[in-house]
């Protein structure tokens, strides 16, 4: 099974390939709710994704999330943990 990690990096690449071939970011939105329905990311994600990818050289587009910095939260469970451990 596909992790939702996984989908918005099938989506992106669906956006990207759609990008490149001139597709206007409403219609590769129109068409990918087509395919994916309640699953497809929003009209607004897909034209930021399309302004970025044809702003980009496609040999040097990444479809990760790019690192952010500092570091994750941990769990409120983890956090309520530390303080009863240290306390």
């Amino acid at each position: 099974m596909a992790t939702s990690n996984d989908l918005l990096i099938k989506h992106r690449s669906v956006i990207e390939f759609l990008a490149a071939e001139g597709c206007s970011a409403a219609n590769i939105h129109a068409r990918m709710k087509t395919v994916y329905g309640e699953m497809c990311i929003s009209d607004c994600a897909v034209r930021k994704w399309v302004r970025i990818f044809k702003g980009e050289d496609p040999r040097e587009t990444i479809l990760r999330d790019r690192k952010r910095s500092g570091s994750p939260f941990p769990h409120r469970s983890q956090l309520i943990e530390r303080k009863l451990m240290h306390d």
